[in-house]
């Protein structure tokens, strides 16, 4: 009898490595586009995504066919900028993320999350694919995002309290608790994201080179929004 032998589960190759494994070599050099004013994602950052627009459904279902990713991007409005526009001017640096999980729903749309996992430079639009936005992009410059660099010390009482104060002259909740528990570094991602600052200021926040800047440039933008108002954070 002929013997048979099983490929071990570990010797099969990846389409795509795994999400900690990912180093610049393994980045195309043009992506296709997700522009959205007033969200951004931060390397090892997580966003959750509802996608029903036929261009972003088509820009799923591609990335899904192939490595998975997705440009993160803000439009850069004008004042005379008609919003209307389809393609407005984006700002030159957005962030790349994977899809590592997604639901197809009964009516063909999808909710998805992306992770991120390095900020990018966009060099050049190139011609539109299934009706989404593509460009050239460089993610040289930020070789630093897809390696653990922690922050500098910084005062985290501070940051937390100018946090609830904002969140109170905003009339938002938190789950306290959860933030309170997380990493420095955790925490230095999920705050810019979750804060609904105006896009120049999300912008100001992705731009930042890195973790300890990040820290200051969002002390700075909580300690503008205003003193706080009366009673206690809720």
């Amino acid at each position: 009898m002929a013997a048979v032998f099983f490929q071990d589960e570990d010797d099969i190759p990846r389409r795509v490595p795994k999400l900690g494994d990912v180093t610049l070599a393994d980045i195309p050099p043009e992506i296709g586009l997700f522009p959205l004013s007033g969200v951004v994602l931060l390397p090892r950052g997580r966003l959750p995504l509802n996608v029903f627009e036929p261009r972003y459904i088509a820009l799923v279902e591609d990335a899904l066919a192939t490595q998975r990713l997705i440009g993160m991007i803000q439009p850069r409005w004008r004042e005379d900028e008609d919003e209307a526009n389809s393609a407005p001017p984006l700002y030159p640096i957005g962030c790349l993320g994977r899809i590592v999980s997604f639901t197809e729903r009964a009516d063909g749309t999808y909710a998805i999350t992306l992770a991120g996992l390095t900020r990018f430079r966009l060099l050049r639009e190139t011609e539109e694919t299934r009706g989404y936005r593509q460009a050239r992009i460089d993610v040289s410059t930020f070789a630093g995002d897809l390696n653990e660099i922690p922050s500098a010390p910084f005062d985290r009482e501070k940051l937390l309290g100018s946090m609830r104060r904002y969140f109170q002259k905003k009339g938002l909740q938190a789950r306290w608790s959860l933030l309170e528990q997380m990493d420095d570094d955790i925490l230095l991602v999920t705050l810019p994201m979750i804060c609904p600052f105006p896009p120049a200021e999300k912008q100001a926040l992705l731009d930042a080179e890195d973790l300890t800047d990040r820290v200051r440039v969002l002390q700075t933008l909580l300690d503008l929004s205003g003193p706080e108002q009366e009673g206690p954070p809720s």
